[in-house]
């Protein structure tokens, strides 16, 4: 008897390639999605650029608070040295702020009726920041709680102060 063989059929031959579909565009479809977009890069960009220009613009208060921060925690200096110090940094940080003609003549209760105007208070005329004139040629100096009066007033003032 003869042997039937049967030939085995490849599965795979009868098979169709599939074609893929294109590829996706990261480009958006419609003109409404690209100006969207569009409208938003525009607007991180303005959001960075104010972000950088008050940055520039703020960098003399950062560096003033940083100074009255050092003078602050200089606890083993003198009242007077103290004063002194403090009057310097509100007149330079004033300085940084204001227009140099209209800052550097002012002494005295004018100095400091400008700087209640600056920053919209009445501390330094009629309060505790008279100590920024006179308290250097007081006979008795003041006291801890009127110093630290004195650098909270200064820290508002710096931080608040408006040109």
């Amino acid at each position: 008897m003869a042997e039937v063989t049967f030939a085995k059929a490849d599965p795979v031959a009868g098979l169709i390639d599939v074609p893929l579909p294109h590829e996706v565009s990261l480009l958006p479809q419609t003109w409404e999605a690209r100006l969207a977009i569009v409208l938003l890069v525009v607007a991180v960009g303005a959001a960075l650029w104010r972000y950088a220009h008050l940055r520039r613009v703020n960098r003399y208060r950062r560096q003033a608070l940083a100074e009255l921060s050092r003078i602050e925690h200089a606890r083993n200096s003198a009242s007077p040295e103290l004063l002194s110090k403090l009057t310097v940094l509100v007149r330079r940080t004033a300085l940084a702020a204001f227009p140099r003609e209209q800052v550097a003549p002012l002494i005295g209760p004018a100095w400091l009726s400008f700087l209640d105007r600056s920053y919209g208070g009445e501390e330094f005329s009629h309060g505790v920041g008279c100590l920024l004139v006179s308290g250097p040629y007081q006979r008795m100096p003041p006291d801890g709680a009127e110093l630290q009066s004195l650098v909270r007033l200064v820290r508002r003032w710096i931080r608040g102060h408006h040109a």
